[in-house]
């Protein structure tokens, strides 16, 4: 009696647990990029789901068919030889399964990786986020904006999101829009994404990155194309300028609320893909130049 009471006391204070949990948010998308991630989640989950079902039926059956019975103790079970065709259901199946998720899986990540799907005739809205301990730096370059934890994007346009890092890899990653990317410290990767409607959404840094990477976070507000532009030029009329000194202050380890300044940081501290290009025009220059003289060299030995 104590062990039943016991039980129902258990399951009551899971459910009651459970109805204060909120939805997942990778299974409620807000934009293109992450509604094709959360129909491959689903599908994936009822394929697995199929697999379950039809496993635990046979093994009923199996249990049942070859259950213990009465019989005699001199018996011996027939000789039987391996069924091709039972062989072939066992092999086949699992590899037919695996192809078509891998087919699937391969197809999505080349669709998610582009520009977002109804997108791509716009001019996309292109974003530096850069994180450092543990805060994100989002740089808006051709509205010449800086924002440090909280991120203001037009609905319904697509947005490019140049990542890369002041320290450490984190992943920059929100649920609701899309899945997650890599932010290094020597190079840019793109993310691609776009937001269907206005809303509010969390992103977050889904890669450990040391004791504050719990609290990594940053506020995604999505609105109109009006509203942002209103956005941008209430902060060009309030914002002060983020100057050299500052921006090496905010890459000190430690946590930050919201901040928004006028100017990137990009002017002073370009992105390390500006570096590259640096360097490799520099070689180009000198390769050139180092090609220039020996030419002029070559004719001078001729005459």
């Amino acid at each position: 009696m104590k062990r039943k009471w016991s039980l129902l006391a258990s399951l009551t204070a899971l459910v009651v647990f459970l109805t204060g949990c909120e939805p997942l948010l990778v299974l409620d998308p807000k934009g293109p990029q992450a509604a094709r991630q959360a129909s491959d989640i689903m599908l994936s989950i009822g394929v697995m789901a199929v697999i379950v079902i039809v496993v635990m039926v046979i093994l009923a059956y199996v249990l049942w068919k070859y259950r213990a019975s009465k019989l005699p103790e001199d018996y011996e079970p027939p000789h039987i030889e391996g069924n091709i065709w039972v062989e072939a259901i066992c092999v086949g199946i699992p590899v037919l399964i695996v192809a078509f998720l891998s087919f699937v899986s391969v197809k999505s990540n080349y669709i998610v990786e582009a520009t977002p799907e109804a997108y791509e005739d716009q001019e996309p809205l292109v974003i530096y986020a850069s994180s450092s301990d543990w805060k994100w730096h989002f740089s808006y370059p051709e509205q010449g904006i800086e924002t440090v934890n909280y991120l203001y994007i037009p609905s319904d346009r697509p947005l490019e999101f140049k990542l890369y890092s002041f320290g450490s890899i984190t992943s920059f990653w929100i649920p609701q829009l899309g899945g997650q990317k890599y932010a290094m410290a020597d190079m840019v990767t793109t993310l691609h994404l776009a937001a269907d409607a206005p809303g509010e959404f969390i992103g977050r840094n889904a890669n450990f990155s040391g004791k504050g990477f719990a609290e990594n976070t940053f506020n995604v507000t999505a609105m109109t194309q009006e509203d942002f532009d209103e956005w941008v030029e209430e902060v060009h009329e309030t914002a002060e300028p983020l100057t050299e000194d500052e921006f090496e202050e905010l890459l000190d380890p430690g946590h930050l609320g919201q901040m928004t300044f006028t100017g990137t940081h990009l002017e002073f501290s370009p992105a390390p893909e500006h570096n590259h290009s640096s360097q490799n025009e520099t070689k180009e220059d000198l390769s050139g130049h180092e090609q220039h003289e020996t030419h002029e060299e070559t004719n001078h030995n001729n005459h």
